[in-house]
């Protein structure tokens, strides 16, 4: 019998920020192949017998090439497993979670996708940056900094308004920052890097576009990369003290929940 794969938005660092639905099939999974920046935590709600694939990426090397966590999804879901594709923030947002799933349907697995808290959205909020505000931006725009070439990013689309957030860009940020400010973005834009945003070791450096890429210079990802006029609620927004939530309280009242709906 073919089992059942669950891709699963772990989201952005930050454990308790896991869905309920998302925490029920990591209780549920026979098999949990897990990327590098999931919160550890999770792990702990998995069965003990439960096989875990450590899949994640690194910036500069793979583990598993994507057509190795392919295969392995196909290979286990054909043994009957429920196997559960456990991925930090959401699957959709840069998470090759649609690659996956055209790969499953290709295969005739069968396969749900879980949504997570995207990092786009919540670690600018652990920031006390709202990415929209009534006054100051009415849109948002999310972009990727894998590469900074005007081939992966079209500058000049990009919307001088509203509010800019890039994953995965620290390592090009300079490139990408002097790339906006040439197609027209201020210089003197307020602008961000969030370091392990949502968790206990969250840094947040402030500037402009002009000189953002030299004060974050010593951070190393995962960082994310804010610019617009939204940046300027830091100071007063900043609610978050990253001094250690304590997440084991924060799942054993998930489970709590769980188990009174009877999940």
């Amino acid at each position: 019998m073919t089992g059942m794969v669950y891709l699963v938005g772990g989201g952005p660092g930050d454990p308790g920020l896991i869905t309920v639905k998302g925490l029920h099939c990591l209780r549920r999974a026979d098999v949990v192949l897990y990327d590098r920046l999931i919160a550890p935590e999770l792990l702990y709600e998995v069965p003990l017998q439960a096989e875990l694939i450590d899949v994640g990426k690194e910036p500069a090397q793979q583990r598993y090439p994507q057509s190795a966590i392919i295969a392995l999804l196909i290979e286990k879901a054909r043994a009957g497993k429920i196997v559960v594709r456990l991925k930090g923030g959401d699957p959709f947002v840069f998470g090759r979670g649609g690659e996956e799933c055209e790969a499953l349907v290709q295969a005739g697995i069968s396969f749900e996708v879980v949504p997570g808290v995207s990092s786009a959205l919540a670690v600018p909020a652990y920031a006390g940056i709202p990415v929209t505000h009534r006054d100051v931006a009415r849109s948002f725009t999310v972009i990727t900094g894998q590469t900074a070439d005007e081939t992966a990013i079209d500058y000049a689309a990009l919307p001088r308004q509203g509010t800019l957030i890039g994953l995965m860009c620290v390592q090009h940020l300079a490139e990408i920052t002097r790339q906006l400010i040439a197609h027209g973005f201020a210089a003197d834009l307020p602008a961000a890097v969030i370091y392990r945003g949502t968790t206990p070791e969250q840094v947040i450096i402030s500037g402009t576009l002009q000189d953002i890429a030299a004060k974050a210079q010593p951070l190393q990802p995962p960082a994310l990369f804010i610019a617009g006029e939204v940046v300027k609620f830091h100071p007063t927004l900043n609610w978050y003290e990253p001094t250690g939530h304590d997440y084991a309280d924060q799942l054993f009242d998930i489970r709590e929940d769980l188990q009174r709906m009877g999940a």
